[in-house]
């Protein structure tokens, strides 16, 4: 089955770019990556914290079954314009991966579809090369999988 959410990384470049067009209104798409209800239901882990404004800051973690902490991603927020974009950096606790900056843009393709379009920077050649070595696509295509399925019963 084709992945809907494409990624696209030229060699060479510290860069990539992530598209994905949603069967969801623009401002049901935005939402779902504002409100932490919503992104802990598609992402699958705790929003600890998420100041949606600029110079916001924000806080994710997920924990095995005995409540150890596996993952923790935090970031700040540096531009957030409503239905349109958010600039934050990203950064993985724990990992040897150093802090990336990732530009969201959310586009209305009709009043019924939108687009979100990721691009992310990272510090190197060698660091984007290495998250794509992980299963860091097939993650996000079932993220994105995930907030189509819930934010779609919202519409």
């Amino acid at each position: 089955m084709e992945r809907k959410t494409k990624i696209t990384a030229e060699d060479g470049q510290q860069d990539m770019l992530i598209t994905r067009e949603f069967d969801l209104p623009l401002e049901l798409l935005f939402k779902a990556n504002v409100e932490p209800e919503i992104v802990e239901q598609w992402m699958g882990t705790k929003v600890v914290k998420l100041e949606s404004r600029k110079h916001g800051g924000w806080q994710y973690e997920t924990s095995d079954p005995k409540g150890n902490v596996v993952f923790r991603a935090n970031g700040v927020i540096h531009e957030f314009v409503p239905n349109q974009k958010i600039t934050r950096t990203f950064e993985m606790e724990n990992t040897p991966f150093p802090v990336q900056l990732e530009f969201f843009e959310f586009e209305k393709l009709t009043d019924d579809t939108s687009k979100l379009t990721m691009h992310i920077v990272y510090k190197s050649v060698a660091a984007r090369d290495q998250m794509l070595k992980l299963p860091f696509a097939q993650g996000l295509n079932m993220a994105h999988d995930r907030l189509q399925a819930a934010v779609g019963k919202l519409v």
